[in-house]
């Protein structure tokens, strides 16, 4: 069955949304009132629409779809033409109110041009605290980020975040030894069903991809290929070289905030009010 993205003439003449979209969300289309037609210079406003998608509409458009997946407080859409294809709606809230932006890669880099990162602050505006598992030996101590560390068991990973008290993501640190060791052993499959279970998890290792292939004592394409085995089999699972400690602990750091805000709510990066 053809998957089909639409757009129609609002029929309330009195609306300041004159535009209405039905995107095809597996499970519930969703129906929104649109500012524009598409995100070309800005990012768009939307509002939900009352009702139903009628057959009296005027239809301007229909593109087929190629990809329509909500993802957290997401949308991302992408429809089977060659320009004006990709884009996203970012729902968020503020004073109590539902805000939704219609947005493109482009219209988010015009609305922050120039932005720089901040050094120490991950996604959110608050300090969080991030869990490290009572079991792990010589641990990150986040002592130069916005985060209090605390310990306790968590149920899969090394570093994790808690909200309302489950874990939300976890982080699985490991060297490239410990890396090699594990894909070898096939333990590391195991950890990673585990960290598959939470709604955000990843496995960041202390050193690049070259040092798998100067190991001693193993083959580096034999490990390469495990690896390459275990991210087809785990998806949701990344795996990443961040070269050293220092920068595997602070890419830990802004994981598991990220994670954290989206958990509870708060403002990310592809909010246009930021």
């Amino acid at each position: 069955m053809t998957v089909v993205f639409r757009l129609a003439n609002n029929p309330d003449p009195q609306s300041a949304l004159p535009w209405l979209l039905r995107i095809p969300v597996p499970g519930s289309p969703l129906i929104l009132k649109a500012r524009d037609r598409w995100p070309s210079t800005s990012s768009v406003y939307c509002h939900r629409a009352q009702g139903e998608w009628g057959d009296h509409l005027d239809i301007v458009e229909e593109v087929e779809v190629v990809d329509c997946q909500r993802r957290g407080r997401a949308i991302d859409l992408v429809l089977d033409r060659r320009q004006r294809n990709r884009s996203q709606f970012v729902f968020t809230t503020k004073g109590g109110r539902e805000l939704i932006f219609w947005q493109t890669a482009k219209t988010v880099t015009r609305a922050r041009p120039g932005v720089r990162i901040p050094s120490r602050r991950a996604s959110g505006q608050h300090e969080f605290t991030i869990v490290v598992d009572s079991r792990e030996r010589y641990p990150y101590t986040f002592s130069t980020q916005n985060a209090v560390v605390a310990r306790e068991s968590l149920p899969a990973g090394d570093y994790g975040v808690l909200v309302e008290g489950r874990c939300r993501a976890s982080v699985e640190r490991k060297s490239v030894a410990d890396l090699a060791g594990s894909l070898s052993d096939g333990s590391l499959g195991f950890q990673a069903a585990e960290l598959a279970a939470l709604d955000h998890a990843a496995v960041v290792v202390d050193g690049s991809y070259a040092d798998l292939f100067k190991l001693e004592h193993v083959s580096g394409g034999f490990i390469a290929d495990q690896l390459a085995h275990l991210q087809v089999r785990y998806p949701n699972v990344p795996v990443v070289f961040c070269g050293t400690r220092k920068l595997a602990e602070e890419w830990t750091f802004r994981f598991l905030g990220a994670a954290r805000a989206e958990a509870v709510g708060e403002l990310t990066w592809g909010d246009p009010t930021l």
